[in-house]
């Protein structure tokens, strides 16, 4: 059994989280080395060249997949974290609008959607000094979530932990939060753990995922997590994307979980806020020490 609870007694959080990149990616007009290597077309090229073609593939998700996402969201009253780099909000400030007056939450996916492990220690805590000035410039609120572009360096957490965050997202081995250790600190931080397999981006790197089979794992997932929350609290996380879900031909499935997790009792849905606060409100720090300490630590 486990040692916390969710509000009410509900035996599943439902975590949607909506990553904004977009306006923030690798471009040579933004001075770096080489293009975005994400493109649904899978085209990347190490020449130092700009790929016309997957930048308005990425403006797409502003203009046309973040309105469709919101409208979603708003139908069915569904609260969001998004994960979002900082230069996209700056860029799109549509999208900070609609995150500040649906009182979501805005975690920092970055400044911008960069590999801050080619960072060293000095560059990284100014990225994340960036990321948190504009993010609370652009929604009215600082974040207190952190979510890497997939790698981080040794000095992350402890750098967030001194920048005041609440939580760290690049994990992937619980359906729970967690406390966890931070390199360099006497204090661990909790965890939200995230997850990259019930993830919209599965799409565009496995394209054989068609929406319908996209749909059929998500409902899947929670069907099992749901079950499971009968006996410990559970969380499912789902990630999304604005050029991706946010596609006609995509959107549909969205709306058809939505639509299923809506009518299932006993269900939370929040932010990714929400879950730190109401995991470190039952379970303290300071028995994660204790664990450590006689080395059972997990």
């Amino acid at each position: 059994m486990s040692d916390f609870k969710w509000p009410k007694d509900k035996r599943l959080a439902m975590s949607i989280v909506v990553n904004v990149e977009e306006g923030s990616e690798y471009s040579v007009k933004e001075g770096d080395k080489g293009m975005e290597p994400v493109d649904e077309l899978q085209v990347h090229l190490k020449k130092p060249m700009r790929n016309y073609g997957n930048e308005s593939n990425y403006q797409y998700g502003i203009n046309e997949g973040a309105p469709r996402i919101i409208k979603l969201l708003d139908k069915y009253q569904m609260p969001a974290t998004w994960t979002a780099a900082a230069l996209s909000l700056e860029r799109a400030p549509q999208i900070a609008e609609a995150i500040r007056r649906r009182n979501d939450e805005a975690c920092s996916h970055g400044y911008r959607w960069v590999f801050q492990f080619r960072m060293d220690e000095n560059e990284e805590r100014q990225f994340i000094k960036d990321a948190v000035t504009s993010i609370e410039k652009t929604t009215g609120k600082r974040p207190l979530g952190w979510l890497s572009r997939y790698l981080l360096t040794e000095n992350t957490r402890r750098l967030l932990q001194e920048e005041g965050f609440l939580y760290h997202m690049d994990d992937y081995s619980a359906d729970a939060p967690f406390w966890d250790a931070v390199q360099g600190s006497d204090e661990p931080m909790v965890i939200v753990p995230y997850a990259l397999d019930s993830n919209d981006m599965k799409m565009w790197v496995a394209p054989s995922l068609t929406p319908d089979a996209w749909l059929k794992y998500a409902i899947d997932t929670f069907d099992v997590l749901y079950e499971e929350g009968a006996e410990q609290p559970r969380m499912m996380s789902l990630g999304l994307h604005l050029r991706i879900i946010g596609r006609p031909g995509r959107i549909g499935a969205l709306e058809a979980f939505l639509k299923y997790v809506s009518e299932k009792p006993g269900v939370w849905f929040t932010t990714r806020q929400q879950i730190a606060e109401t995991f470190q409100e039952q379970v303290p720090a300071t028995s994660y020490v204790a664990k450590e300490q006689d080395g059972t630590a997990s």
